[in-house]
């Protein structure tokens, strides 16, 4: 992963990968206040998206949005899917500043930018 080569090249709103936060089963657990099947569920069914880090299974805060999945998410997920992303991939992908959006794209969905999100990601396939 490259990093920028200035403060300034880096957008004030993006973050790498490796400067957020990043929450364990059981932190889901009690952020979300449901149990670890639920969890476990929301991960199946792409609500949320989780990788290995350090070999402890986890999911960025940028996540969640209060104490639920972030709704943006799931749909992006899906599309990033359908377009031949896989799950590290589209972790990646999310994560990482895109060119076209000034900002990673998590940044942008939180930020009420979906739908350009989405055609960005359907472009990608």
């Amino acid at each position: 992963m490259a990093k920028p080569s200035s403060a300034s090249a880096q957008s004030q709103e993006t973050r790498t990968e490796a400067e957020r936060t990043w929450l364990t089963v059981p932190e889901l657990v009690d952020v979300l206040g449901v149990g670890v099947g639920r969890v476990h569920r929301l991960l199946e069914d792409k609500h949320l998206l989780a990788t290995r880090v350090d070999g402890v299974l986890k999911v960025p805060s940028d996540f969640i949005a209060g104490d639920e999945p972030l709704s943006e998410l799931r749909g992006t997920l899906i599309v990033l899917a359908d377009a031949g992303f896989s799950d590290s991939d589209a972790m990646s992908w999310l994560l990482q500043p895109e060119d076209s959006l000034g900002v990673a794209p998590i940044d942008a969905l939180r930020a009420g930018r979906k739908a350009e999100v989405r055609r960005i990601a359907q472009a990608l396939g």
